[in-house]
């Protein structure tokens, strides 16, 4: 295909597609995904080899949150019977954070529910990155608090952290039927003070909540824009107990072609395979490997994931390679930029945990919740349950 040639040749150029090329790539039909897929691989072994990177997150305060995202089972009002406890000592956090560190992962995430952290919430995180710290010097922590206030993202880096996470999640001109109790001006805001604080950002998006192809293409654009250093894509978990419990539009081709989109616009980024990899993708998940040089390993927040032990096993056996703790994980130019970035993406100017519907690979939604496929966490961090790392 030409548009998949073109595709190629920009990406290793650091070059962005043009919207049309960006929605054709999501256009493209059942018989061409494995073209779409190769071709975007060739982009992912460019920059990244065949390395995986593995991240393992920690859930420091699970559940009353006070924000409305509607894909969230956290949510004000969910139903959702998750996990519900206030702040993990420093001590349990890192011993959560142990547990992921010796099943390979380079990255712990700390997250914590609410619309932003307080001062002493930041007291709290910080004492926490110094606890695992000292266990593990090594390893990379990438906090997750929510809207950020003045001062606090230099706190953060002070204290030891590495990166700061708060995805999009979708298109500007849809995020407002999405979440209610914040904008996404409040996020784009918060992501740039990480970065201007020397934090490392991290910022993806949530696809299957009815979106649009256009919706998918704008904000991977943005994110472009934004420059972050990686780009988790999860995929919507429609927990029973929330506003988009029935939204099942995702099949496995539609987020493969997802995720060759997010690689093609922005290549020489970190993308991270996230949340309902496991829901959606399913059997096909290997082939997203050759896509996404990033994982989370084990559970996520709320909901069980893979075990560990066979993540490792599914990397193994596709021939990638868990990448190292010395090694790096963005390519030169990435990394030597620092704080300052090198242009979106990486170059050449162009415009996010946990589809869209219509003819583009979409499935009937369900008329009942999914507990074949949607697994509640109930083992690891606020748990007496070793995790599943």
């Amino acid at each position: 295909m030409d548009l998949l040639n073109t595709l190629v040749d920009k990406g290793l150029r650091r070059e962005a597609p043009t919207r049309d090329e960006a929605l054709a790539v999501l256009a493209t039909s059942d018989d061409e995904l494995l073209d779409v897929v190769a071709a975007a691989g060739k982009v992912r072994r460019h920059w990244f080899g065949r390395r995986v990177k593995l991240n393992y997150l920690v859930n420091l305060k699970s559940g009353l949150c006070p924000e409305d995202c509607s894909y969230c089972s956290q949510r004000l009002g969910s139903k959702a019977d998750i996990l519900k406890y206030t702040w993990l000592k420093p001590e349990e956090a890192a011993a959560a954070a142990g547990a992921g560190v010796a099943g390979g992962a380079k990255r712990v995430c700390l997250v914590a529910s609410g619309r932003g952290p307080t001062d002493r919430d930041v007291e709290r995180v910080s004492k926490t990155i110094a606890a695992i710290k000292e266990e593990n010097g090594d390893v990379e922590v990438c906090a997750c608090l929510g809207l950020l206030s003045e001062g606090q993202a230099e706190r953060l880096r002070a204290a030891g952290a590495d990166a700061y996470n708060h995805n999009l999640n979708t298109s500007e001109a849809t995020y407002g039927d999405i979440t209610t109790t914040h904008t996404y001006a409040d996020r784009v805001e918060t992501v740039q003070q990480a970065q201007a604080a020397g934090l490392s950002a991290c910022s993806g998006l949530i696809a299957g909540m009815g979106e649009s192809d256009e919706d998918l293409v704008d904000v991977v654009f943005s994110l472009r824009e934004l420059d972050p250093d990686s780009v988790p894509v999860n995929f919507l978990i429609p927990f029973e107990g929330t506003p988009l419990a029935k939204e099942w539009n995702l099949t496995p081709q539609r987020c493969l072609r997802i995720l060759a989109m997010v690689r093609f616009v922005c290549p020489d980024v970190e993308v991270r395979l996230a949340g309902g990899r496991e829901v959606h993708l399913r059997s096909m998940q290997p082939l997203a490997l050759h896509l996404a040089n990033s994982i989370f390993l084990g559970d996520y927040l709320t909901s069980e994931g893979q075990a560990g032990r066979a993540d490792l096993e599914m990397i193994a056996d596709a021939g990638f390679e868990v990448e190292g703790a010395g090694e790096r994980t963005l390519p030169a130019h990435r990394a030597d930029a620092a704080a300052g970035g090198c242009g979106p993406c990486g170059g050449t100017s162009g415009t996010d945990g946990e589809g869209a519907g219509g003819a583009c690979g979409s499935v009937p939604a369900a008329d009942r919740a999914r507990t074949d496929l949607v697994a509640v966490r109930r083992r690891g961090a606020g748990t007496e349950l070793p995790p599943n790392a």
